[in-house]
């Protein structure tokens, strides 16, 4: 069964069920669905259709451009958080202050037990409680404390207005309805639909945030945690029942993962299905449109990929001056399964595509997901979204382990190295990681643990950052990693050496003509047009902006960063004056 299908079932449970689930935020609203409840929750199949509305929670395809609010992708119009220009919220429940999902889990656990299937009461209740932990561990992660509920509230409740809750009560009660999901989902494998193994991974996922969190926060107890997330990582990989897809080889494999229409289980725990002519998304327009997201790949991300050989790019002799074509070889092979190189082709086609730097803010063009071009067009996209893959289990488990400093060899040859097998990369040692940390990753990551595993830690933040990109996780990472400065680095694109004709591809002919007003001498085989006056460059010596030479900068302003308030959001104002017992994050 599909979740596309299933919206079916999620708009008539909508109706008969959830009446109340049409509001934005329903918590302090009394129950008028509770008229229903006595000709629901009575079966197998009601308790199936009853957890299919909670999908709804799961995000949409918008997972796949998130990065635009983080330091590896510049969009046209970079976020608030990004400019540091974020606002305290008005309206009640706005700025991700919303309930109404909590209230809609809480329900059907306030009701699931009238069913006489032991089996399904088990199944769907766990489903249910790891919908209730991935509500929660958005709002810790993006409050920090927060009231807890686990009953469905009438607006007559005194509880409805007591204050937050402590970060340690949140998580224990998360941890807790993750167990629970974890002891009693069965363990299949269903693309579309939460299994025991989701249950697995977001909790890995959830502890290795509230752990790393904690550690470079200043907060008690990040050890507990860290132990959890990786003995769930180590769960789930021990369960044998997810490997690495590799279909391609290492020049192709990790592309092709994300540019397939349809997922299947073989790295795959949880996606969402698109289907073309029932439910379509635009992400194929939005990578691929001068006007929309015209998403840029960071020039500092394009410089984290090793070269083929393991060593590092950053150590080369005058890599900052680098032209296009001499930075793309010899490289870790997934750098131009996420950007496109010299050699690009569209899925499909078996042409080389034309360079074309109007549809990204600093050249490194996104094709990571990108379709086939019958997709384009606008709504027009049907590939399924991956929300959950094995290969975060993998990264987790390494880095739980070297954020304890208990990692050893065998453990990086279970995780990391196993993702830089699939790409065709070396191994990575810890010994010689540890015995020279990598000094651009430091200038990077200036808040890490400065122990024996600096090094294998800075690698392994590497390792996420490349095998993760746009998968919706960077700006949680930054987060926990207490890294927020790292935005305020300059995001830049391609460095060009001047004005004139430049060779992206190694032909010969020239791609790009970069010019101040006049194209007058432009080349034939140029295919796209570059105006330093309108897209400024910024030296990478020294920094000047408005340079003849340098990388192209599409956000010179930079962005801003408030280590005092910004690693969390604010109360919506209207929310503080109905709830005296509330009190607004610091600073803001």
């Amino acid at each position: 069964m599909k979740i596309s299908i299933l919206y079916i079932n999620i708009i008539i449970l909508v109706v008969l069920s959830f009446l109340s689930s049409c509001d934005d935020d329903f918590l302090d609203r009394s129950s008028k669905d509770k008229v229903e409840a006595p000709f629901f929750f009575n079966t197998a199949k009601d308790l199936e259709v009853a957890s299919n509305a909670l999908y709804a929670i799961l995000p949409d395809f918008s997972i796949y451009t998130e990065d635009a609010g983080s330091d590896n992708l510049v969009p046209l119009n970079p976020s608030t958080k990004i400019r540091g220009s974020r606002i305290v919220p008005v309206g009640s429940g706005s700025g991700g202050w919303a309930w109404g999902n909590l209230r809609m889990i809480n329900y059907f656990l306030s009701n699931y037990h009238k069913a006489d299937d032991q089996a399904a009461k088990a199944k769907f209740s766990g489903i249910a409680r790891f919908f209730r932990a991935y509500f929660y561990y958005d709002k810790v992660k993006t409050f920090g404390d927060v009231p807890w509920y686990s009953t469905v509230l009438d607006a007559k409740d005194p509880a409805l207005y007591k204050g937050r809750d402590s970060r340690i009560l949140v998580m224990d009660s998360v941890m807790a309805d993750l167990d629970y999901a974890i002891e009693n989902i069965p363990a299949e494998k269903q693309v579309n639909l939460v299994t025991r193994y989701t249950a697995m991974l977001l909790k890995a996922r959830i502890a290795l945030f509230e752990g790393t969190y904690r550690k470079y926060h200043g907060i008690a107890g990040y050890q507990e945690y860290l132990t959890l997330a990786q003995q769930a990582a180590q769960q789930l990989i021990n369960s044998g029942a997810y490997t690495l897809f590799t279909e391609g080889g290492s020049e192709a494999a990790y592309r092709n993962l994300f540019g397939r229409n349809s997922q299947n289980d073989i790295e795959t725990i949880l996606a969402i299905d698109y289907e073309t002519g029932k439910r379509v998304h635009s992400l194929g327009s939005s990578f691929t449109s001068a006007t929309q997201g015209s998403y840029g790949i960071t020039k500092d991300f394009v410089n984290s990929f090793l070269m083929s050989d393991g060593s590092r790019f950053t150590d080369r002799p005058g890599y900052q001056t680098y032209s296009f074509f001499q930075e793309m070889q010899n490289r870790d092979p997934r750098l131009t399964q996420i950007t496109a190189g010299p050699d690009f082709k569209v899925t499909g086609k078996t042409t080389r595509e034309p360079v074309n730097l109007s549809i990204t803010t600093t050249g490194y063009r996104l094709i990571k997901a990108l379709p086939d071009n019958s997709q384009w067009a606008t709504s027009g996209s049907f590939f399924d979204i991956i929300l959950f893959r094995y290969a975060e289990a993998l990264l987790v488990y390494a880095e739980a382990k070297a954020e304890l400093g208990t990692i050893t060899q065998a453990d990086l040859d279970l995780s990391i190295n196993k993702l830089r097998a699939r790409a065709g990369m070396p191994n990575l040692s810890l010994v010689n990681a540890n015995a020279n940390p990598d000094p651009y990753l430091e200038n990077m990551y200036t808040n890490v643990d400065q122990g024996p595993n600096k090094g294998v830690i800075l690698e392994i933040r590497r390792e996420r950052r490349a095998e993760l990109f746009n998968e919706g996780f960077r700006w949680d990472d930054l987060m926990r990693w207490k890294a927020g400065k790292k935005i305020e680095q300059p995001m830049v694109g391609i460095y060009f050496s001047g004005v004139g004709s430049h060779d992206f591809n190694g032909d010969g002919n020239a791609d790009v003509f970069l010019h101040t007003g006049s194209t007058a001498g432009a080349p034939s085989s140029v295919t796209s047009l570059v105006n330093i006056l309108q897209r400024t460059l910024r030296n990478p010596l020294t920094g000047a902006q408005n340079a003849n030479s340098g990388n192209i900068d599409p956000f010179p302003t930079g962005g801003k960063f408030d280590e005092e308030k910004d690693y969390l959001a604010p109360i919506p104002s209207e929310d503080l004056l109905l709830n005296k017992n509330l009190v607004q994050n610091p600073n803001w």
